[in-house]
């Protein structure tokens, strides 16, 4: 039996098919008798091609079209054509019919594209309720985390508190454990108070006896110390009126050195400050060259799962494929990103 059927062509999941005809016992992808046109229903563009005569010519000699070809040559009205052939319409007829018709098939494909949109958009808007949904779950999900720090650390801090107390009460029990100690000294102390009393006496008369010995000691001293500052005194005084030129020499001179130390530091100065603004500079652009590679990074670092799905198709669109090298990852899990990236392959 000759059937007029499907041969599968293209690569793994870029398939496009062949409409042939071929014998019943012949393989998928074996021998065809002819070959009728192509269909791709892969791309966004959905060819189809095919030769009407042919298709007419093998229909009338018999043979029978597969499930496929024979949904594809009703929805493009064949089969509708050869029934009004077989009942005896004129070609005036056929074309009235024909047209009417594909003005009925043309108003449904418009509804459908309305809703085909309207569910796309409906998709995005899930996608984003969804991302927004897990959003909002990751930022719970922080602010328990920060509470339970926070927990922690006020666990802790009581705990630190709890220890320094005991510590201190451990302090205080010390202070006081010592200040009964010293109180029982002192009373120990007080039941001898009549030697204590002659050692203070004895220790007071010994003293002012040390205390008169010096100063007997220290009076020619001092007058000796008395005349020797008054007689350098005197020295002094006759040097300086003996050489009043001398003085005026010597204060010239040291007024000359400073001014000259002051006009060499201004010279260092001067010639200092072109490289400091020189290095300045230099600093500058090199800090200005990181943050520009640092701002490309975060600009290629970017994948579609950190946006949301309007944001990340209108960015496959308006970049080039260059750029968009693991833009989408393999977690993208969102069908209207993925239908993006693979119409901006097939470009």
């Amino acid at each position: 039996m000759i059937k007029l059927r499907l041969q599968r062509r293209g690569r793994k999941k870029r398939a496009f098919y062949h409409i042939v005809v071929a014998d019943s016992r012949a393989p998928r992808d074996g021998r065809i008798i002819e070959q009728l046109g192509r269909f791709d229903n892969v791309s966004e563009n959905q060819e189809l091609t095919y030769d009407e005569e042919r298709v007419m010519h093998w229909l009338r000699i018999g043979a029978q079209p597969s499930e496929t070809v024979r949904s594809i040559l009703k929805r493009e009205g064949i089969l509708y054509k050869m029934h009004l052939l077989r009942w005896g319409k004129s070609e005036e007829e056929i074309e009235a019919a024909l047209t009417e018709w594909r003005e009925a098939r043309e108003a449904k494909k418009e509804e459908k594209a309305v809703s085909r949109k309207e569910r796309q958009k409906e998709l995005l808007k899930s996608e984003e309720k969804e991302y927004k949904k897990q959003l909002e779950e990751k930022a719970a999900a922080a602010a328990k985390a920060l509470e339970r720090e926070k927990a922690e650390k006020e666990a802790a801090e009581a705990q630190a508190e709890k220890e320094e107390e005991t510590a201190e009460a451990a302090a205080e029990t010390a202070e006081e454990q010592a200040e009964t100690a010293e109180v029982t000294e002192e009373t120990k102390t007080e039941e001898k108070p009549e030697e204590a009393k002659v050692e203070a006496e004895e220790e007071e008369k010994t003293e002012a006896t040390e205390e008169q010995a010096e100063t007997a000691e220290a009076a020619p001293a001092k007058t000796e110390a008395k005349e020797e500052t008054e007689a350098e005194v005197e020295t002094k005084v006759e040097e300086t009126e003996e050489k009043p030129e001398e003085v005026k020499a010597e204060a010239e001179d040291e007024e000359k050195a400073e001014a000259a130390e002051e006009a060499e530091t201004e010279v260092e100065e001067t010639k200092a400050e072109p490289e400091a603004k020189e290095e300045e500079e230099e600093v500058k652009t090199e800090t200005e060259a990181e943050e520009t590679k640092a701002e490309e990074a975060e600009a290629t670092s970017k994948v579609s799962t950190d946006m949301t799905a309007a944001e990340a198709i209108d960015h496959i669109k308006d970049s080039p494929i260059d750029d968009l090298k693991g833009f989408v990852p393999d977690d993208e899990d969102r069908v209207t990103v993925q239908r993006a990236w693979e119409s901006k392959q097939s470009e």
